[in-house]
């Protein structure tokens, strides 16, 4: 699954595999966010919508 992220070294938007499916914060306040990498290794984070995070595959939620 391709998603786009925005890489801060490179100051663009790019594509990258999604690695994944994560969650941030208590039950009150939660965050969802895919995770992915560079080409030369650096981390990538974007924050996504439930719904977006809903449509990942079970295999990349954590």
């Amino acid at each position: 699954m391709k998603h786009a992220f925005y890489d801060v070294k490179m100051k663009k938007s790019v594509q990258a595999e999604v690695i994944a499916a994560v969650t941030y914060g208590s039950d009150t306040r939660i965050r969802y966010a895919f995770k992915a990498e560079t080409k030369d290794g650096r981390p990538l984070t974007a924050f996504v919508k439930k719904a977006d995070w809903d449509k990942a595959p079970a295999n990349l939620k954590k």
